[in-house]
């Protein structure tokens, strides 16, 4: 029979073992130091479920020290490499430390487990199989973290290209590099239980098909993100309208967009809805419209009225917050029911929400002053009723 071929020896599915040298020999140590134990105290020697009762001690004494090791290591060592970090000129390092401490902490745990299932025979290849996984998930639980600490990087560099969506862009790059390093990181596990990753993608065959045309919404809001990008429609931290939803964007994703209202509501709106709907972005204007109506009384005089509006037109135009570049209009333009009615049209200088409320409510004010100053006042929903003659 003739010997395997490189080329079939590299396609063949064997399991990933990434726990053959986790244990740095320490099992064997303690295994060793274990034997005078069962001499001196032979009581020790007697077995629980098959297992030495020295051993049993011995794993549970073990998993406490590495729980010990992982709080002195989450409380001593990384609080100390934080503080170090603050004396360098970049705070990327502060960051990748802070990313780092949970899966360094969680490695603690897995080492443990595993020096515990040894010590205790009972490290099956079903348990090595599912801390193998474990400790492939760490890992790239690790670099993804890296990855997010270094979102200042993406960027920067994205700056580069266009400045005014480096951030939007920089987003969207990362969160494509996470998805390669997790899909990355699911071969490694599914590697781990002896599947063969690319004789696994070759057979899928029409069920790629299947699922390809159930994702096509999400390959939808994938190309929506990249046409929201492309036409620079809406920026994180802009305030939008689309599709009866308004509020700040938080997150311009994949696949959706964050918007949160002004209820502090968050809502999860598909990119797709965003692209092919008409989108009112309040950011972008430079000037805020006020527009208003005031009635004066029927008493008021043709002098006062005529007066007033001359006035509040002066006003307007000499007012510091409002823009004279824009229609502005004051006008007497009906006789209502019950006032007679001036028609007020401009525009502040600034498109600020606190200081547009500023500008508007020190133009009422001034208003105010001048129908007191000529005498007139201000006239409300009112009705005159004439009684002919009251009966006998």
């Amino acid at each position: 029979m003739s010997s395997p071929s490189p080329i079939d020896e590299l396609n063949a599915s064997e399991a990933l073992n990434v726990l053959a040298e986790m244990d740095i020999g320490m099992a064997t140590v303690v295994q060793g130091l274990l034997r005078p134990v069962y001499e001196t105290f032979p009581m020790l020697a007697k077995t629980f479920l098959g297992v030495p009762l020295a051993n049993i001690i011995a794993a549970i004494l073990v998993f406490i020290l590495f729980l010990a090791l992982r709080h002195f290591f989450t409380k001593v060592v990384t609080v100390f490499l934080q503080k170090t970090a603050k004396y360098t000129d970049t705070y990327y390092d502060d960051r990748i430390i802070s990313a780092l401490k949970s899966p360094i902490s969680f490695s603690f745990i897995l080492m443990g487990t595993h020096l515990f299932f040894l010590l205790t025979f009972s490290d099956t290849q079903f348990i090595k199989n599912v801390l193998n996984t474990l400790v492939v998930y760490t890992v790239f639980w690790a670099i993804i973290a890296i990855v997010g600490a270094l979102r200042g990087v993406f960027h920067h560099t994205t700056a580069k290209f266009n400045p005014d969506l480096a951030k939007e862009m920089g987003n969207f790059i990362l969160q494509i590099v996470k998805i390669l390093i997790g899909g990355i990181g699911l071969g490694a596990i599914l590697q781990v239980w002896g599947i063969n990753v690319t004789a696994l993608i070759a057979s899928l065959g029409l069920g790629g098909l299947a699922f390809a045309l159930a994702a096509k919404d999400t390959a939808s809001n994938l190309f929506a993100s990249f046409a929201l990008l492309a036409d620079k429609s809406i920026r994180i931290g802009e305030w939008i309208k689309v599709n009866g939803v308004e509020g700040t964007v938080e997150d311009i994703g994949m696949r959706t967009t964050k918007i949160r209202s002004f209820q502090k509501s968050l809502i999860t709106v598909p990119n797709q809805i965003i692209a092919n709907n008409p989108i009112e972005n309040f950011s972008r204007r430079g000037i805020r419209r006020i527009k208003m109506r005031i009635g004066l009384t029927y008493s008021t005089t043709t002098e006062q009225v005529q007066k007033i509006v001359e006035e509040i037109k002066y006003m307007l135009h000499s007012h510091e917050g409002i823009s004279n570049q824009d229609t502005l209009l004051v006008n007497f333009e009906s006789f209502g029911d019950s006032a007679l009615n001036i028609f007020i049209y401009t525009f502040t200088s600034t498109a600020n929400w606190d200081k547009y409320l500023d500008i508007r409510e020190d133009v009422h004010f001034k208003i105010m002053e001048i129908v007191e100053k000529n005498q007139a006042s201000f006239a409300f929903p009112s009705q005159s009723i004439y009684v002919e003659q009251l009966p006998a």
